[in-house]
């Protein structure tokens, strides 16, 4: 395990769930051979970002369940520090992950009412943001209930009064919401971060009617200082008020994409807290997306910086697509 060092803090927020995946490729009606984890966007993060040397908080809700300590166990054992609340009126929710083929992948998720979508304002500690240099957050936990997108809120307006950096992956679920629902809270969200992260698709959902990169370029004018634009193996663009910064993906062999986005915010994060340009933030990032897609699990496979260097050289140059 990767040590964290005081590189700059980054808290972070969310609905971490226990995670239960096949093992072999097929339907899970079939299946017999079932692997058990955890697994959330806002957590796996956390675990990439100290894998990378920077030290991280999550804070969570989990249900007085063994899934819950199996939850609060597992962050806390990758090094991040863990604030979690644990509810005795709520489970902890669970996400079902199969294999249908080699190539795809498909998640379940059995969270509703779950003690994660519970999360509010009185959650959040004194302190705990303001004492943070950055604080991330994404489009998942808006969706899950009205208490936890006040508790987004309420954390942007205490980071903003702090004079702490907010960063934002959209991360659109639709089993959560429809995207007519989901729009105007997403984007009211990306509009008050400093940072914004997302897909084409999802950017275009934010301003519907324009491309992935002019809906970019209008989010850069409503307030953010970088918009981020995640393309998957075909790379990432950075859109800055000085204009866009492309940097190529890389080939890998692919064996299951969920978490690759955020490993990507993870090397992108890593390289603001140190300092690097554009260039640099994404090629780290893009490296942490393509190695965490090389093997099974949500944050299993996120690199330390030795292991980025490693790729770097043994993979040469970048594809682009």
């Amino acid at each position: 395990m990767s040590h964290a060092i005081d590189r700059g803090r980054v808290a972070t927020l969310g609905e971490t769930m226990a995670l239960v995946r096949s093992r072999d490729i097929g339907s899970l009606r079939h299946a017999s051979d079932l692997a058990l984890g955890i697994g959330g966007a806002e957590s796996n993060v956390a675990i990439a970002l100290s894998r990378l040397g920077v030290a991280a908080s999550w804070l969570g809700r989990v249900g007085d369940d063994s899934l819950g300590e199996r939850v609060l166990r597992e962050i806390r054992a990758e090094g991040v520090e863990v604030c979690g609340i644990v509810d005795a009126g709520a489970p902890t929710g669970l996400m079902l992950k199969e294999r249908p083929r080699a190539t795809s992948t498909r998640v379940l998720y059995y969270r509703a009412g779950s003690a994660g979508s519970r999360l509010s304002p009185a959650d959040l500690p004194g302190g705990w943001i303001e004492g943070v240099d950055l604080l991330h957050l994404t489009g998942i936990t808006a969706l899950l209930s009205e208490s936890a997108r006040e508790c987004l809120s309420s954390a942007i307006d205490r980071a903003r009064a702090a004079g702490v950096v907010v960063t934002f992956d959209i991360n659109y679920r639709s089993s959560l919401a429809d995207a007519a629902t989901a729009r105007p809270w997403l984007r009211d969200l990306a509009e008050r971060a400093d940072i914004v992260f997302g897909g084409p698709e999802e950017f275009e959902l934010l301003y519907p009617g324009t491309d992935a990169a002019a809906a970019c370029d209008r989010l850069l004018q409503q307030g953010p200082s970088e918009v981020v634009l995640k393309r998957g193996a075909d790379g990432a663009t950075t859109f800055l008020p000085t204009g866009a910064a492309p940097s190529p993906g890389f080939a890998v062999d692919v064996v299951d994409t969920v978490g690759a986005g955020d490993a990507f915010v993870a090397g992108y994060l890593s390289g603001v807290l140190d300092g690097s340009d554009a260039e640099s933030r994404l090629r780290r990032a893009n490296i942490c997306g393509a190695m965490l897609c090389m093997t099974p699990g949500d944050w299993e496979s996120s690199p330390t910086l030795r292991e980025v260097d490693r790729f770097s050289i043994a993979e040469g140059d970048p594809v682009l697509r």
